[in-house]
């Protein structure tokens, strides 16, 4: 979202304030990703959601994968309720560390708290936690722009080699075994990394570890690791230079591959090459099994799925908060929006702005854990 949309849009909802550039993944502070947020073209009926005693302003911070997907729940939760909200999509690692600060009473993040973060947590959570709460989903797009390729397949260790440097060259061999039928270019490759922290790096880097280790033989993590490359600040700052750049190759919400930018099919292992939309991601996202421990909900994905039509290449965006011991000026506030963001109205949403809905139990468990919100 441009920054030079935030007035207007704050201006048009009466309640929305977005500072800086995304809302999930971890990023910077300058986000010009184009979001759909603002455009949804099912309303939420207003007498919908219940604001029980919620007004005022809730500021939060967090991962930018969720940006568009914020946008649009703002959109419809203050038209309904007298909540201003002003998320400020710094990135994941600037979201969960302003919340374990005590700056804000909500996060968003594209990776589950660390054990070191629950128990900073709990410094600000008084009795209680920080909790991970799955409410958005969806395939981390390999979006490319390759002169003349229409189509494009990758499998696990070829993307791996690309994104440490070891394969240069659009018509390198492995690359032409995958698209027989392509005309490949003598072109080099310019690959584009995230330069912030973010959670997308850490599930697209945990997506190549499960897959070709020895292609990719990193630890992980939010922050980039592999050699070689180019890096860019946040999703929007990735597809920007995707989108400008001939040879050019990053990851990114599929939100983002937009305005020409294409994305590649992943070659799982299943009768046919995948492709990153919402409901292949949906399907790879119900094969996540729930790690964590009480009212903690974080997923372990399962990566490696050869099933039919599920896009293995997903993270899914938690939504950080206390379990017990929120702050009384801002619990009612808090409550009200994460119980429309996962009610049914809410997930809807998700869809019409290119994100996967949470698979029925899963959301149905997060449903229960935000009405025990204390």
């Amino acid at each position: 979202m441009k920054l030079q949309r935030k007035n207007r849009r704050a201006l048009a909802l009466g309640a929305l304030a977005v500072s800086g550039a995304l809302a999930l993944t971890a990023c910077g502070s300058d986000d010009t990703g184009n979001s759909n947020g603002g455009d949804a073209s099912a309303p939420a009926n207003a007498s919908n959601i219940k604001c029980d005693d919620a007004s005022g302003q809730l500021l939060s911070d967090g991962s930018s994968a969720q940006k568009n997907a914020v946008d649009a729940w703002v959109k419809q939760f203050s038209s309904a309720c007298k909540v201003e909200i002003n998320y400020k999509a710094g990135g994941s690692g600037a979201g969960v560390t302003a919340f374990t600060q005590g700056q804000i009473p909500w996060a968003g993040s594209d990776s589950a708290l660390k054990p070191e973060e629950v128990e900073a947590s709990k410094k600000v959570c008084s009795g209680g936690q920080g909790i991970d709460l799955p409410m958005v989903g969806g395939p981390i797009a390999l979006g490319y722009n390759v002169p003349g390729v229409d189509s494009l397949v990758l499998d696990a260790p070829t993307i791996a080699k690309i994104f440490n440097d070891k394969i240069k060259n659009w018509n390198d061999p492995a690359i032409a075994k995958l698209n027989p039928d392509a005309k490949l270019p003598n072109l080099k490759i310019q690959a584009f990394h995230r330069s912030d922290e973010s959670g997308t790096t850490d599930n697209f880097t945990k997506y190549l570890i499960a897959t070709a280790k020895s292609d990719f033989p990193y630890e992980g993590g939010k922050a980039w690791q592999a050699k070689g490359g180019q890096s860019a600040p946040q999703s929007s700052g990735v597809a920007a230079q995707v989108k400008q750049t001939a040879g050019a190759i990053g990851y990114f919400e599929l939100s983002y591959a937009k305005d020409g930018i294409k994305a590649a099919q992943i070659n799982t292992g299943a009768s046919a090459p995948v492709e990153a939309t919402v409901d292949n991601a949906t399907k790879a996202i119900a094969d996540a099994k729930v790690v964590g421990t009480g009212s903690d909900l974080a997923l372990k994905l399962n990566y490696n799925t050869k099933a039919e039509g599920a896009y293995p290449m997903v993270l899914v965006t938690y939504e950080i908060v206390c379990d017990k011991g929120n702050k009384a000026e801002t619990l009612p506030a808090v409550k009200a929006f994460l119980r429309y963001a996962a009610s049914e109205d809410g997930q809807k949403i998700l869809a019409e702005n290119d994100y996967a809905p949470m698979p029925d139990d899963i959301i149905a468990k997060v449903r229960t854990t935000v009405e025990s919100l204390s």
